[in-house]
């Protein structure tokens, strides 16, 4: 079995690397480009927001129904008449990208550790730089030589 504490080096440059290219990635590939429009007429729908006094906090259900009145006449006329959706206030101002970064860099990071620490449980000291590539593909190769050799037995 390998130490954890020697993976520390791999485990920080993979999180530095998902990070940077799903940076890239999220800049440069207009993945969710089509998931956000802007609302017809927006001032009027933040006007109305702020005069009925939403805030920031749990996400609101448009319109609301919990698991008691779902089957009601009136709220089934509700999501008849629509606007059918879910909104989610945040707090006033520009948006704080700095904490959702470094919650990503974090998770990258957490994942890389539970990842070395399933490598690191299956290889002896010693073994090779590419120990663990290959073994995580060697499972895949297994599957196939089990493969063919049922298809083998099955002709």
């Amino acid at each position: 079995m390998v130490s954890i504490t020697a993976l520390w080096l791999p485990i920080l440059l993979s999180a530095v690397i998902v990070f940077v290219a799903s940076s890239i990635i999220h800049m440069v590939l207009p993945i969710h480009k089509s998931d956000y429009r802007k609302l017809p007429d927006e001032d009027k729908v933040l006007d109305a927001l702020r005069s009925v006094g939403v805030t920031p906090g749990p996400t609101y259900i448009l319109p609301y129904c919990d698991h008691k009145n779902m089957k009601s006449p009136e709220v089934v006329e509700k999501f008849k008449r629509g606007p059918v959706g879910l909104l989610t206030i945040r707090p006033s101002g520009p948006p704080a990208m700095g904490k959702s970064l470094v919650q990503w860099f974090l998770y990258c990071i957490i994942v890389g550790i539970f990842t070395a620490c399933v490598v690191a449980s299956t290889q002896l000291p010693g073994t090779g730089r590419h120990s663990g590539v290959r073994w995580i593909f060697s499972g895949i190769d297994s599957k196939r030589d089990l493969e063919r050799r049922n298809l083998g037995r099955h002709l």
